[in-house]
């Protein structure tokens, strides 16, 4: 093994040792010093209680925002701006066997925006791998919609290719590269194209583009950055079961917050950028699982920390996890989650090229470093310190020499204070969630109202489920070596 291996090999360890060490010893010291754990579970509780506070402020805050977006009509706003017939949008749409009906959703999202669709270049791409899966789609999607938009461009990856994983990336790269022959034979500038690279379930508001043109229009670097919108999982959650309502809803809630400090964000899932900035980047990593957020950092690193996100306050709604039966469901909900929590793979490689790039100040990578390692360890830990292991230390406390000190006997008045106030959080989330959905089907009854704010009593369970135990799983694949990697993992959509 290469030096240099050994040194990447050890970064790749670092979460999964840290989550262990505090998982494990946290365990020992219950038995062992409980008073030390006690402590350390009031405090890590009140930081916790702090965090809280601070979702309920940023996540009203980005509702608020949203809510004045989403009603303005940003095409006339666009159209008051100079040379805006310029821009072109060129939207990525990778598949992986998803049905037609899906697919047609999609492009009749992007059809129903108020932006000109002919001024959009849609390049839809297929995997060879599924053998004649998608040809015919392929087909019935230009027979349907062949005119309507300024261009709409087909691709097949081919299967096998050397240096690539089997996943949306390597799908997305082939599509880049193939299509820039398509696009550069157009002759529009570079500076005149906005991607947007979505999931094939994607349905993006009817101002999206309009919004997103504005804003780079606007932006002082549109070329330095990303635009990241909300993201829904609302296109099939009247029919959900309640867990992955709440699961898709935190992910929806976690993003609104991250909104508001867009200098922690990297993209995630469906999001834009310039194409001039794609290309400088040769498009999209394709050997890895988390291609959507990696492509920041891949511009990060290749402009000197001299790029960043951009928040836009308007929806892409896409599928929440649903199969045909609850159990398939719940495991492909736990894959998908462990798929995000896969992650955690950026850690290495920023680590890697913040030690290679001299030009990136020190605070940024200090910034970067500690928002990626906090929220990973986080999402791992927390609920299981909170809901599980903050109980132990209490127990065997009360049944020892401890029983009589004040911390023993005043902490359980203590935890349940904070859990309370911390309560506050759940209510708003309910809240907020319920104002989000889209319109009830009509085979949905209205007394299902109350049981999208009931659903919200499941959350300490999915916290732990779809939140811990699969971050704990993918830091723990990553610390122990290739070997136990993840691959990528296309969810299934059913509606």
């Amino acid at each position: 093994m290469k030096p240099e291996t050994k040194k990447y090999r050890f970064l790749e360890m670092i979460p999964g040792l840290l989550i262990w060490t505090t998982l494990v010893f946290s365990v020992i010291l219950s038995f062992w010093r409980p008073l030390w754990v006690i402590s350390f579970i009031i405090a890590f509780d009140l930081f916790w209680l702090f965090r809280i506070l601070h979702f309920i402020f940023f996540v009203n805050l980005s509702f608020i925002k949203y809510k004045k977006v989403i009603k303005e009509n940003w095409l006339a706003k666009v159209q008051a701006l100079p040379n805006w017939e310029r821009i072109y949008h060129v939207i990525y749409l990778p598949t992986a066997g998803e049905p037609l009906k899906v697919l047609e959703d999609t492009f009749q999202s992007l059809l129903n925006s108020s932006f000109p669709a002919k001024k959009m270049i849609v390049v839809l791409g297929g995997e060879a791998r599924l053998g004649d899966d998608f040809p015919p789609k392929a087909e019935a999607i230009k027979q349907k919609f062949s005119g309507k938009f300024f261009r709409i461009f087909t691709t097949l990856h081919p299967d096998g290719l050397p240096d690539e994983m089997k996943g949306k990336g390597a799908n997305a790269h082939w599509m880049g590269i193939t299509s820039k022959k398509e696009i550069d034979a157009l002759n529009i500038p570079y500076e005149n194209l906005i991607v947007s690279y979505f999931d094939s379930d994607t349905c993006v508001h009817a101002e999206y583009f309009s919004y997103l043109t504005y804003k780079f229009l606007t932006h002082p670097t549109p070329l330095r950055v990303s635009y990241q919108p909300a993201v829904l999982y609302n296109n099939n959650i009247w029919d959900a079961p309640a867990a992955m309502r709440v699961t898709a809803f935190g992910t929806i809630f976690w993003l609104l917050t991250e909104l508001m400090r867009p200098e922690r964000m990297y993209t995630f899932s469906s999001h834009s950028m310039s194409f001039q900035a794609l290309v400088d980047v040769d498009f999209w990593q394709k050997d890895i699982v988390t291609d959507d957020s990696r492509i920041f950092l891949q511009c990060f690193f290749r402009y000197h920390g001299e790029y960043a996100v951009e928040p836009m306050y308007i929806p892409v709604s896409m599928d929440t996890v649903m199969d045909k039966d609850y159990w398939k469901s719940f495991r492909n909900l736990y894959k998908q989650q462990r798929r995000w929590a896969w992650g955690v793979e950026h850690f290495p490689y920023m680590m890697w090229n913040f030690k290679k790039d001299k030009l990136i100040p020190w605070y940024k990578k200090l910034k970067y470093t500690w928002n990626l390692v906090e929220g990973m360890y986080s999402w791992a830990t927390a609920p299981i310190l909170i809901f599980i292991l903050g109980r132990l230390p209490l127990w065997v406390a009360g049944h020892g020499e401890e029983s009589a000190s004040v911390i023993v006997q005043n902490a359980p008045y203590v935890l349940q204070w904070l859990m309370r106030i911390s309560m506050g959080g759940i209510l708003v989330s309910a809240i907020i969630s319920v104002l989000l959905l889209p319109a009830r089907p009509q085979q949905h009854p209205k007394w299902k109202y109350p049981l999208m704010l009931l659903q919200w009593i499941l959350l300490p369970v999915t916290l732990i489920l779809f939140g811990s135990i699969p971050a704990v799983e993918a830091q723990t694949r990553l610390m122990l070596g290739k070997k136990y990697h993840l691959g990528f993992w296309v969810t299934p959509k059913t509606r």
